[in-house]
């Protein structure tokens, strides 16, 4: 790829919900991706996000009053806008700009109005986070202003990147008001996408089919799915993760992205040989201890461990369809290996279990068979367990978690981020403890997880209906089954019980392989997160960024104005 001098940035404005804020995938992107684009821009790359922090600060932002002082200043004393400057704590150390936006809540319908008249932004309909999340976008463009006229930056070259429906109205607030800045949108999964396979309906077989508009009143998403429309119509350049989610857009926001820009990884902080082998070392023995307390008799230690993850979407993450496959699993006669198959999907939850925290702490050890009998499950309370599709589920297929039943299923309902009350471990540290992962999902526009599992050098399988799944199959899944370290299994509207039983006969296939064996598929499976790694995947948003620039040259010279301008 050859890219025009004149079309690279000079200062990089990056904007979205999760800055600092680790709340999903898109943190993962954002945080991963700064150490490379640090060294490219060396602090010409300023990530803007909310801030939500109070008397407790963000774990993840280090304050630091002496960066642009005079500017910030300047903003709050004329502007109104409380800022605050720091380092995002994540490998590159970028500078971060924090935004108050409470205040223009009481703007908030002179500033909808205006988005109607400019863009025909429908917020009429609008609820819930839409608001927040809005004016938000609102605040984080006018730091985007402030900083580019304070700075005099009109002789340079300036991008600014919003991520999301969520950022869509800062996108279209500096389209029209320094139009000289050249605007990147990015939707990492489309609103109504996500709604669509959410409520059950058939997305990729009808995709032709559907009217993003029409579908988004019908699903009560007209708010969201309009900004984000607009925001990705009038953007320099409309980018999204994947092959799959360019369609998606392409049919519903009814612009094809200008770039795919595939979510890479950032791996300089996953142990290596014998620090690696230490740290797996200590998750297998905290995983195994856990399930041997929350179901109350002894595991073999030779049992495979097996996981799913990610949010708490049960049909688009599978999380279904891997229930299924550990019911057929169990039903295997010829399966010899016990499995332990982990949910690890964040619900609705009180706080740890009690009785389970005592057993861990060896307080309760002549009850520890009765109790666990009771709930042999799960490891955390929640609010409404009768209400709960996981626990439904385990308890409709007959899952008794017994000593004579090959295969275990542990329910995780929590975040796992150190401080859980169970593990107290993070994900990562618990993650490289498993033999395999996986993720049969139905909707997923890239799909960390699976990349993170053969990151740590663990064998994972997941489907054609992931970003990263059809990668992989392009660039690394060669071979029948998990023999190189990744299965990509296929995954339409209707297949959801091949799939099942697809994934039960590769963990049986998993469960027969010797050591040695096992060792290759875990140095496949690195070997396959080398070729995804940024310092493969920044070229596509260098792209992104030329083509931003060249497209805003192209139209401030042009002599017809859109209506915004």
């Amino acid at each position: 790829m050859q890219i025009d001098a004149r079309h690279t940035p000079d200062y990089l404005f990056e904007t979205s919900w999760e800055v600092c804020n680790k709340v999903g995938g898109i943190y993962t992107v954002l945080s991963t991706r700064a150490n490379i684009l640090q060294k490219i821009y060396k602090d010409r790359i300023f990530f803007v996000g909310p801030d939500l922090w109070g008397v407790q600060e963000s774990p993840w932002f280090r304050e630091d009053d002496s960066l642009f002082s005079p500017w910030r200043d300047f903003a709050l004393n004329n502007q109104h806008l409380p800022i605050r400057a720091g380092r995002w704590k994540v490998p590159g150390e970028p500078i971060v700009f924090l935004v108050r936006f409470e205040a223009f809540f009481g703007k908030r319908n002179d500033i909808y109005t205006q988005m109607w008249l400019d863009y025909d932004v429908d917020s009429i309909a609008a609820y819930g986070d839409y608001h927040e999340a809005t004016m938000f976008a609102y605040a984080a463009a006018l730091v985007i202003e402030s900083f580019y006229r304070f700075h005099h930056l009109e002789a340079e070259n300036v991008t600014a990147h919003f991520h999301e429906w969520m950022t869509g109205a800062a996108a279209l607030y500096i389209r029209k008001h320094v139009p000289k800045i050249a605007t990147l949108f990015t939707t990492h999964a489309t609103s109504i996408g996500r709604s669509i396979a959410g409520n059950n309906f058939p997305l990729y077989d009808h995709l032709q089919g559907y009217n993003g508009d029409q579908m988004a009143r019908q699903l009560n998403m007209t708010a969201k799915h309009s900004i984000e429309k607009k925001a990705a119509q009038h953007v320099d350049c409309f980018t999204t993760v994947s092959d799959i989610t360019a369609a998606e857009c392409t049919q519903l926001l009814e612009r094809q992205p200008d770039v795919v820009t595939p979510n890479g990884f950032e791996k300089d902080f996953i142990p290596k040989g014998s620090d690696h082998r230490q740290v797996r070392k200590r998750a297998r023995k905290m995983l195994f201890n856990v399930a041997e307390k929350t179901v109350g008799h002894a595991i073999h230690p030779d049992a495979l461990l097996i996981a799913t993850s990610g949010r708490y979407e049960y049909k688009n993450k599978g999380i279904d369809v891997f229930i299924d496959a550990m019911n057929l699993l169990r039903k295997m006669p010829q399966l010899t290996k016990d499995v332990i198959a982990f949910i690890m999907v964040p619900g609705w939850v009180k706080g740890p279990r009690k009785d389970l925290q005592a057993r861990l702490c060896g307080d309760d050890p002549a009850h520890a068979v009765d109790s666990s009998s009771q709930c042999p499950f799960i490891t955390h309370e929640l609010v409404e367990p009768q209400h709960d599709r996981v626990m439904n589920q385990i308890s409709h297929l007959g899952f008794c978690n017994s000593a004579g039943e090959r295969v275990k299923i542990i329910f995780v309902p929590s975040y796992l981020n150190g401080d859980d009350g169970i593990f107290n471990l993070s994900y990562y540290d618990l993650l490289i403890g498993f033999d395999m992962s996986v993720f049969p999902s139905y909707y997923e526009p890239w799909g960390y997880t699976p990349h993170e599992s053969v990151a740590f050098s663990v064998p994972t399988i997941t489907t054609t209906l992931a970003g990263f799944g059809v990668w992989a199959k392009k660039e690394g899944d060669k071979k029948e089954g998990i023999s190189d370290g990744i299965e990509v299994v296929y995954r339409n509207d209707e297949n959801s019980a091949e799939v099942a039983e697809e994934i039960a006969a590769l963990i049986y296939d998993l469960s027969l392989k010797s050591n040695e064996q096992v060792k290759i598929l875990k140095q496949s499976a690195a070997a396959l997160a080398d070729m995804a790694d940024w310092a493969h995947f920044i070229q596509h948003y260098q792209e992104a960024y030329s083509k931003a620039l060249h497209n805003s040259f192209v139209r401030l010279s042009s002599p017809y104005k859109l209506k915004a301008d």
